[in-house]
Order: structure tokens, then sequence, then C-alpha cells
């Protein structure tokens, strides 16, 4: 017996909580929410992104408590709470007399859960990645052709502390200093001197004659991309990360491209110009290909056949490695109709022998195999590597070609787009 008033006298201050459990993180508001009445700026360096009160609001968790207060005389007509809790332990602790004082509170706290992701996805807005600098080469000397960048990086673990911070203590400010850290670009403008770009180590060249006028239009979009840009030793280039989004946001025009077994329109037709380009100044420069796909039937703009290079985002990619002890720097020109890619860095010596492309097979319907071999040696003569590029090519008609003008507007494509290619494509 004396158990049992012992724990009775223990349990007749206890809340009698009626909220709903919850497995996610919270903590209660020091102050309430009367405290959540102003948007809040969120700075992180020179930008601004304002949090609502209304969506702070949403993440706030109302809890409703039932209290024991002597002092207070209780307003619920049901006195019988114990129903509620169906709890042995409240029917054994709270006299008839006690229930005469139950008192309702209401509480409010905080899903950091939540708080944390919205720093996440915060975070794919605020992110940047550091940016080179990029060079040009003129009369022999290097030039900066762009200033580099430093990239930033929120820090969400400290972020989503400031702001739980600031909600749970209630404070009234407009603005909120985020926390983020600064990375510097691997290539800035100081390291112009030590690059090692002394001299033309490979080019490769590819004529587009004969090219639509949004061909061209791509080939000179995409082109630019690739002007200035440095590799490191050791570094492995990609054609697809350097040449970043193709659509009409960034600048590219529909034209035929080889897609889905079929030859069809499609936003940056072309730009396999550039990569083939880029493919043949990478062999002649004795560099080792990492990632290579031939297109899927011979291609006047990339004779002589067996030397091209398609891609499409996110593949296939064209990839090689810059193994010569220096930096190279890559630089583009277009001469007429002919597309130009020199490779300049640090000559060790290597030589390059390139055999073909020979045609080894090709058949009435225009199908084809070629092949040609890369072999590198340095300056002894020793042999490097050599490799062997084969290509298979089927016949062109097994694409079919909707022809050089659109009559109806592909699913894909925005109204906008649509209207922009009618006005482009229809004479005056």
């Amino acid at each position: 017996m004396k158990i049992i008033v012992f724990f009775c006298l223990f349990a007749i201050n206890a809340p009698f909580s009626y909220g709903k459990e919850s497995t996610t993180s919270i903590l209660p508001l020091e102050t309430g929410i009367s405290t959540i009445d102003n948007d809040v700026n969120l700075k992180i360096k020179d930008n601004t992104y304002k949090l609502t009160k209304e969506e702070i609001k949403d993440w706030l968790i109302e809890n409703n408590d039932l209290r024991f207060n002597p002092r207070y005389s209780s307003e619920i007509e049901n006195i019988n709470v114990c129903n509620y809790k169906k709890s042995i332990v409240c029917k054994l602790s709270v006299t008839t007399q006690d229930r005469f004082h139950i008192q309702k509170s209401s509480s409010f706290s905080l899903n950091t859960d939540l708080v944390k992701k919205y720093i996440q996805t915060l975070s794919k807005k605020t992110d940047k990645d550091p940016i080179n600098a990029t060079f040009d080469l003129q009369d022999g000397k290097i030039s900066v052709f762009s200033m580099d960048e430093k990239g930033i990086e929120l820090d969400q673990a400290e972020s989503s502390e400031l702001l739980i911070k600031y909600i749970t203590e209630g404070k009234q400010t407009e603005n909120l200093e985020l926390s983020y850290k600064e990375n510097s670009p691997d290539i800035s403008i100081n390291s112009i001197n030590n690059l090692g770009i002394t001299s033309l180590i490979g080019e490769g060249r590819s004529n587009f004659r004969g090219s639509p006028k949004n061909r061209i239009f791509n080939i000179k979009a995409a082109t630019k991309r690739f002007h200035g840009v440095l590799i490191k030793p050791g570094e492995e280039f990609s054609f697809v990360k350097i040449l970043g989004e193709v659509d009409g946001d960034h600048g590219y025009l529909p034209e035929l491209v080889i897609k889905n077994d079929k030859t069809e329109p499609e936003f940056g037709g072309g730009i396999c110009q550039v990569s083939t380009t880029a493919f043949r100044a990478a062999i002649y420069s004795g560099l080792k290909i990492t990632a290579r796909r031939n297109h899927a039937y011979p291609v006047s703009y990339y004779n002589p056949q067996g030397m091209d290079s398609t891609i499409y985002i996110p593949r296939p990619d064209l990839r090689f490695v810059n193994d010569t002890p220096g930096h190279i720097l890559i630089q583009t020109e277009i001469v007429g109709t002919e597309l130009i890619f020199k490779f300049f860095g640090t000559s060790d010596g290597r030589q390059v022998s390139i055999d073909g492309p020979h045609i080894l097979e090709k058949k009435p319907d225009g199908s084809m195999k070629t092949t040609f071999s890369q072999k590198v040696t340095d300056k002894n003569n020793d042999l490097i590597r050599e490799d062997v590029f084969k290509s298979s090519y089927d016949s062109p008609s097994k694409y079919p070609h909707p022809g050089d003008k659109l009559t109806q507007k592909p699913k894909n494509w925005s109204k906008g787009e649509w209207e922009r290619y009618l006005k482009e494509n229809t004479k005056p």
C-alpha cells in the first residue's frame, strides 16, 4: 500500500499529453509562435533568398496538453480525463477533486528535419563550381581570355543550425547570414607563367561546307565553349562536361541529329562537327583516347570517313587524357568553312604516326567499315602506345530523313521555340 501511495504522489503532477507521437526531430520554441511575425532574408555572400513566415509556420508542430494546476478551475466539461488516457496510472493518481483543476495548454515545436530539407534544397540554387581562367595565344604569347571565379558551397549543417536557432529563439531580424565556403579554381590568372605552354603539339581540321544556316550557327556556338580551355597534366578531358547544356535557352538552334534510329531535328544539331575536330586534334597530338564512338552512318561533313566522333548528352562522350608534362591550351578558329582545333603545350619530344583511315569494306547501300591506327613514340623512338580505331557504319537508308524543314512541331518543343523556328525558316 505504501508503494501505491508513493507512486500516486509522483504521478499526480505528470502532464496529460494528447498530441500524436512523432518520429521526426523536434525542438520546442522558447517564446512561442507569436515570434514568427516576419519574413527573413537569407544572405549567402552576394545573394539573398527570402524565407517567408508562412514557410516557417509550415515547419511548426502544435502540441496540446492537459496539466494539473491546483490554482486553476477547469473549464473542461467532461472531467473524466482518464477515459481518454486509457491508463490505470491516471485513474490511480488523479482524484475526483483534482480533475476540477485540469488545464489545457498549447505549445509549438519545430520540425528540424524540414529545416534541414529546406537548406538542402537551397544549396542546389546557391552552390556554384569554381570557374578556371581561360587564356588566348596571340603573337606567341599567352594572355587572359576570361577571368577565374571562386565557387560557393553552402555549409548545410551549420546553416541548418543557424536557421533552427533563429526560429526557436524568436529573433526579430530581417537578415540572417548563412554559412558557406569558397572554393578556388584549379587554374587562376596568377598561374599564367607556370603553365608550361611553349609550342603547338597538334591540331585537327574538318570542313562543314554545304551545311544549312542552323547547323553553322550551332557549330560556331559550340566551338566558343572550347576556345581557351586548359587541360591540366594527367587530367581527363570530357567534351560533354565542357559543352554543358544544349537547348534553346543556351543559344542553340534546331538542326538534324542522328537519334532513335532516325535523322530528326533537335537543338544543337551539328555539334558533332566540333567533337570530331577535337578528336582529330587529340589524335595528332599523340594523346590517349579513353572514349570515342563513330556515327551510326557515314556523314559527308566528316570526310575522311573513320576519323569522326559522335557525342550526345550525357553519352556517348569524347574523352582523352593529357599525358604530356604541361598544361594543354585549346585554341579554335574557323576559316571559311574549315573548323580548326589547335593544342598548345609542352613538347616532350614524342612523335605521332597515323596510318589511315582505310576503308575495309563498302557496300552499295552506303554502309562501310574503316580503320586507322595511332602510333606514339618518345624522343628516344621507344613506343609509348599504338592504338587501333575501328568504325562500323550502317546504311544511311536505315535512318529516315525528314527533310531540311519541319512541318509539324516536335513534341518536346515549347510553343515559343516552334514559333521562333517558323519565323527563322520562313522566306520573306
